[in-house]
């Protein structure tokens, strides 16, 4: 078999829509992979439609009809030949015609679509695509099928395209059309293999079993045999193992098994290695390769833990019969225009979440099935995968088309992503049992279909059919049974309920102080998160400088979320100085990001067992704007990034309180502060319980030591101290009350604890941030000098960037200091944030850049941006 790939160069043209009279959009040179946007971006024709007010002036082309075409140079067909046109990503409703004759009609970005155009070749082809508007043809199953609930206006959830195409409260509306994925053109004779699934095992004995499996398309005048050959390499340099079968033209689909004695064992990052062996599966016959592919695989077992106990229903991921605690985030596209992210791109955010001590990412259910590049370097990395199919914040209609639309889509998914050790968890779709419950729809749907048989028959039927071994959940937040439950008329258990399965928690953020995590101690957390701007390069690239300000229309353009300046400042208000100056609002809101999310993670872990994962929203931004991400659209780390790396690092200290207020439930938290959102807290911290200090252990060793308890002044005065030992096994979590002699300070304005054991080490103060007497002028530049490390900065992708170590000192305390490097050299990247210096302390952050240490020292000495660079919630006090 010859594969060609079609040529990259196309044309694309305007067949029909309101576009602008001065744009000649009759023939723009266009790229294949790639999309309408990108391809009148490239050709000058739009503005950049991430910046300014662009996107509102772009919003014609989602009503255009547009045409992409080029023309094939082949050599002619030989006796038996076929042809395949293979369209790996069509986004979204199309037609497809080979020299003018209508080939078929297409409406799935999601899936591959494969066409036998044998008898429309000739030496020279024409392959023309037509697109009409994805948004009109939602609108026309609207009026045949009738509409169905979902989170927002547009309906994403009446077409097989990415739901966040249509805007989300972190996204914009950039609908948009083309041929997202490659085409290639399969030239065969005598048999074709499509389709192939490598699925690995691991029995109990260390023995792996690959089985690998072909569907077979044969041609009619085949007679001869085939030969499918299965090949494993462990280790450069060793022999492979190697099985061969012979497959004869009756077979419509072949299996070749091979078992590897004392397989390497695959591990996510923290708990042991990620071996990953080289595969390739091969068809021939007749002396000629028909087929080939080669993946990397690797041996796991993957469970869910879900047998209920006396509590509810834990949710508990175990690989390779290990217990994990799931640290990980949410991610989105990570870029609207999904043609232009990079293996490059992704490798370099999935080495950030590793950074950032997270082992999973869950691919979220309203964008796409990412590439196999992302799955392959998350393998690679050791982070796990938890896929939604792709079904979020909407009812679904079940009747055709969209039945067959998504079985197909899910069938290529599922055979596609077999191969990658990392896919750990399928999900059937993201808070749509939850919104059938709570969100008004059962009235609206009016006995409509809404999803329900995709999640509880169609997705569980074919994985047991094509790949077993990963878990399945029928959507997240769920509760184990919930489904089948409401098939028979009785729900006892309610999808979000904080004691079976998964949680989403938006209580924070919407309605509640960061706080009120502590009212809900779930099995385990899938969703939950706090806003912040992105990084002030990124921000300020996008939203000109007579619009950095909370009100300008520019601004809010590029802040989607509901109420959403508005939720900051409620956020902010209990615990930070609210800013008047926008820059001073930028950072103090990001501050509040990270302490809300932070608070978050470290009450989660300090509840393991009970309590088994903790997946934050989310990783990344797909255009600048302010949202829940951590990382933004540049790829430039925020405060969050590293209040996360803090949090999930594999040994923690946090101090939380501990009575019947903490799993109370909704409400109990806000009534035991005397405060509602955004007010102040008159009762204080302490009014939720007994101050106690959890040692979290997430190591694979014993953490032998001492707990030193330090109360201290503001300056550094030592007022008490209390040691004890402590000991935490692997894998576990040990808790003390804070002593007596450190809790009771005379000025809790002007006094704090320091606990640690060893170097880890965290704060507890006696009330809110803003109320401590801190000094805004407490850290002061001690020396700048070239540095010689050798660990690149978290984040950093500039590969000319040297290190320059930046050493900051403290007459008093100093909390959460740092070096907003992005205002000092917009490409340059620092190895942490958010670092609390004690009086007489000095620390040393490592910045990478392409400035020399002469040039940084000179511009934290007098830079216009000096002061907007070293950064810590003291300097917001010079405001309060």
């Amino acid at each position: 078999m010859t594969t060609s790939s079609v040529p990259t160069h196309w044309t694309l043209h305007l067949l029909d829509g309101p576009a602008p009279t001065h744009l000649d959009l009759t023939a723009v040179p266009a790229t294949v992979p790639g999309t309408v946007h990108t391809d009148l971006l490239a050709a000058g024709l739009i503005d950049d439609p991430y910046l300014h007010m662009n996107e509102v002036s772009l919003e014609w082309m989602k009503h255009c009809s547009w045409r992409y075409d080029t023309t094939l140079t082949l050599d002619p067909p030989q006796p038996g030949e076929r042809f395949e046109l293979i369209c790996e990503g069509i986004d979204t409703v199309a037609s497809v015609y080979v020299n003018n004759t209508h080939i078929a009609d297409t409406e799935n970005q999601h899936r591959t679509y494969s066409f036998d155009v044998t008898d429309h070749i000739t030496t020279a082809t024409t392959l023309t695509v037509d697109f009409t508007s994805a948004l009109a043809r939602a609108r026309e199953h609207i009026t045949t099928l009738g509409d169905r609930p979902r989170a927002y206006d547009n309906p994403f959830n009446m077409v097989r395209k990415m739901a966040c195409s249509f805007g989300w409260d972190w996204g914009p509306d950039l609908q948009t059309a083309g041929l997202w994925k490659p085409v290639t053109l399969h030239r065969w004779s005598h048999v074709r293999a499509h389709t192939p699934t490598i699925i690995t095992t691991l029995d109990d004995h260390g023995t792996g079993h690959v089985t690998a499996t072909v569907q077979l398309h044969w041609a009619p005048d085949a007679t001869e045999p085939a030969e499918l050959t299965l090949t494993l390499t462990t280790e450069p340099n060793k022999p492979a193992h190697t099985t061969t079968i012979t497959v004869t033209p009756n077979q419509d689909r072949a299996s070749v098994i091979l078992d590897i004695p004392n397989a390497p064992v695959w591990w996510p990052a923290g708990y042991g290695d990620q071996p990953l062996c080289d595969t390739t599966l091969t068809l021939t016959s007749a002396g000629d390769t028909r087929f080939t592919t080669t993946k990397r695989v690797g041996f796991r077992t993957i469970e869910a833990h879900t047998t209920p106990d006396e509590h509810g229903t834990p949710f508990t991921l175990t690989i390779n019969g290990q217990p994990i605690f799931i640290r990980g985030a949410n991610w989105i596209p990570d870029d609207h225009l999904l043609t232009r992210i990079t293996r490059d791109q992704l490798n370099t955010r999935i080495t950030q979440a590793r950074d950032a001590n997270m082992n999973l990412l869950r691919v979220w259910g309203g964008g796409i099935y990412e590439t196999d590049d992302f799955y392959d370097l998350c393998s690679e990395h050791g982070i796990l995968v938890w896929q939604d199919f792709l079904l979020a914040c909407a009812a679904y209609p079940e009747e055709e088309p969209f039945w067959s639309q998504l079985e197909a889509e899910a069938r290529d998914n599922i055979a596609r992503l077999t191969p990658y050790p990392a896919l750990a968890v399928w999900n059937g779709g993201n808070e749509n049992l939850w919104g059938f419950m709570d969100w008004g729809w059962q009235e609206e749907l009016a006995g409509k279909s809404w999803g329900l048989g995709y999640y509880s028959d169609l997705f569980p039927r074919l994985l047991a059919d094509i790949d077993p071994t990963r878990v399945y959940c029928d959507g997240s937040p769920y509760s184990p049974g919930f489904t089948a439950e409401l098939e028979s008329g009785v729900t006892a258990v309610h999808p979000n309920d904080q004691r079976h399965g998964t949680r989403h928690e938006w209580e924070v953020w919407n309605r509640q102080d960061y706080l009120t995590h502590l009212d809900y101690v779930p099995r385990f957390c899938s969703e939950f998160g706090h806003q912040g701007p992105p990084t002030w390069t990124t921000l300020t690239h996008a939203v000109a400088p007579e619009n950095l300000h909370k009100d300008s229309d520019e601004f809010l353009l590029h802040q989607k979320a509901e109420d959403g300046n508005a939720k900051l400042d409620r956020g902010l208000a209990p615990h930070l100085p609210l800013p008047t100056d926008f820059a001073d609002w930028n950072w103090a809101t990001q501050l509040s990001q990270a302490h809300s999310v932070a608070f978050g993670v470290e009450h989660f872990r300090s509840r393991w067992p009970y309590t088994a994962g903790a997946i934050v929203w989310q990783l990344n931004d797909c255009w600048p704007v302010t949202s829940w991400a951590a990382i933004d659209s540049h790829g430039r780390n925020k405060p969050l990034y590293y209040g996360l790396a803090h949090a999930f690092a594999p040994r923690l200290i946090t101090v939380k309180p501990v009575s019947d207020v903490v799993g109370g439930g909704e409400g109990a938290v806000a009534t035991a502060l005397g405060a509602g959102f955004g007010e102040d807290l008159p009762a204080g911290r302490d009014a939720l319980g007994t101050p106690t200090v959890y040692v979290v252990n997430d190591t694979a060793h014993v953490w032998d030591g001492e707990a030193t308890c330090e109360l201290r002044s503001l300056d550094g005065t030592a007022l008490a101290s209390v040691s004890q030992p402590v000991r935490v096994a692997a894998r576990s979590v040990e808790s003390f009350p804070l002593p007596d002699d450190v809790r009771h300070p005379a000025s809790p304005e002007a006094s704090y604890v320091v606990v640690s054991v060893g170097d880890v080490r965290t704060f507890h103060y006696f009330t809110e941030l803003k109320n401590l007497s801190l000094d805004s002028q407490a850290v002061t530049v001690a020396q700048v000098s070239p540095g010689s490390d050798s660990v690149v900065a978290r984040g950093t992708t500039d590969t000319g960037a040297s290190p320059v170590h930046v050493t900051l000192s403290a007459h008093s305390l100093a909390v959460d200091v740092a070096l907003l490097v992005d205002r000092l050299d917009p490409q340059a990247s620092v190895d942490d944030q958010l670092v609390t210096i004690q009086a007489g302390e000095s620390h040393t952050f490592t910045v990478w850049t392409r400035l020399s240490a002469l040039q940084v020292a000179d511009r934290l000495a007098h830079g216009e941006q000096a002061r907007f660079i070293v950064r810590s919630v003291n300097d917001l006090m010079r405001i309060s």
